[in-house]
């Protein structure tokens, strides 16, 4: 029967490809979908990931993620370097800086402040440009995903103009030797580096703690992180959970505070909603054309399943080759639409476009093809149960 059923479907080639475009098109943009949202989770963390060397991240206990932060005080890094089976710990600074051009326009970007004497987690550069960045006024910038976020003028006469701006200039991308202007007092570019993109996507400027404390607005608290590593044989998760008890602090390893941030967003950013109605679109488009075509299919070929029926096929064995048609239709359109997803993702990883498939994406493609072509086959099973034998004397 199984057989029977299947070269019932290769028999009309239309209807088949129909079937076939249908579930490859859910397949496809349901894994799309997912892969793009995995991909921005994993922008989301990549100031964790900037900073492999630290096992364990200490914050304030009302820090749940590195999208939103509180201050500690100074003495918070003293605490956690006297505890037990710490083998270092540094320091880290955030805060968002508006930083004007030479040209008079100004831009808001991400300051991240680095430990002065380590400069743990700097982006890659020359060390010409490492030794730079501990001068009183060295920074490095970094495009963080976004585009046309650090432009210069290219001329000199359109630099630190006084008396009007230079908007509508030639323009170029800072490089090292470039000046810019943090809260009136200047900065110096030592270098343009490749950090890790953003979600959200934003500008960012490197620099040390020291440059931070003048560049940013007088605060009581400058301390954001505490970045500390594990001594060896020390378990980081036992380490977090040594710290938290010694120092009232919360702290979280690696892993788990890149899944607190990514739970972070789950619950706050409203792209969440987005990436939920493009798996709806996608899976109700795909019920439409999958729907309607084995419905169509099987109207047309209610007089074959009669024959069947009056040659003694029972009621079961017809739907079974239903939905084994349907099975089949799943199962080749799944694989195409992966295929198509794997595809497109190497081309938009030339793009630097945030696309990540993981392990949970082709599996909850297929989960949501499965409940597809399930709800399709059972609306195209009711004619089948209602035929009678009768119609093939009736010449219907």
């Amino acid at each position: 029967m199984f057989r029977l059923a299947i070269r019932m479907l290769l028999g009309d080639r239309a209807k088949y490809a129909g079937l076939i475009f249908g579930i490859t098109f859910t397949s496809f943009l349901v894994t799309f979908a997912l892969c793009c949202f995995s991909g921005f989770m994993t922008w989301g963390f990549a100031l964790i990931s900037e900073h492999p060397y630290a096992d364990v991240w200490v914050m304030d206990p009302s820090v749940a993620s590195v999208e939103q932060t509180a201050n500690l005080p100074d003495a918070a890094l003293y605490r956690v370097r006297s505890v037990e089976g710490v083998r270092g710990a540094v320091p880290m600074t955030l805060g968002n800086v508006d930083i004007h051009f030479p040209n008079g326009s100004f831009q808001s970007y991400q300051l991240i402040g680095l430990d002065d004497a380590s400069l743990a987690g700097v982006p890659a550069t020359t060390r010409f440009a490492t030794a730079l960045l501990r001068t009183p006024d060295g920074v490095l910038v970094s495009a963080g995903g976004t585009d046309d976020k650090l432009n210069t003028p290219s001329r000199a006469r359109d630099q630190w103009p006084y008396g009007r701006v230079h908007l509508d200039v030639p323009i170029r991308e800072l490089r090292a030797g470039d000046t810019l202007q943090i809260n009136d007092r200047r900065a110096l570019v030592v270098d343009n580096v490749q950090a890790l993109p953003r979600y959200p996507a934003r500008p960012l400027l490197y620099t040390t703690i020291a440059n931070a404390s003048r560049f940013l607005p007088a605060e009581r608290h400058r301390l954001t992180f505490v970045l500390a590593s594990a001594a060896p044989g020390t378990d980081p998760r036992v380490l977090a959970r040594r710290i938290e008890a010694r120092t009232g602090l919360r702290a979280r390893t690696a892993a788990e505070f890149k899944s607190d941030t990514v739970y972070w967003f789950l619950l706050n950013s409203e792209d969440v909603g987005d990436v939920a109605t493009m798996l709806c679109l996608a899976m109700i488009v795909g019920f439409g054309v999958t729907g309607v075509m084995l419905y169509i299919f099987t109207s047309e070929n209610l007089r074959q399943y009669a024959v069947l029926g009056a040659m003694g096929a029972t009621s079961r064995q017809l739907v079974h080759m239903l939905f084994a048609q349907a099975g089949v239709c799943a199962l080749l359109g799944t694989g195409l639409g992966l295929g198509l997803c794997s595809v497109a993702g190497r081309f938009l990883g030339t793009l630097d476009y945030p696309f990540r498939m993981m392990w949970f994406t082709p599996i909850f493609g297929m989960a949501m093809v499965t409940v597809v072509s399930l709800v399709a086959a059972l609306l195209s099973v009711r004619p089948v149960l209602k035929l009678s034998p009768a119609v093939v004397f009736a010449g219907r």
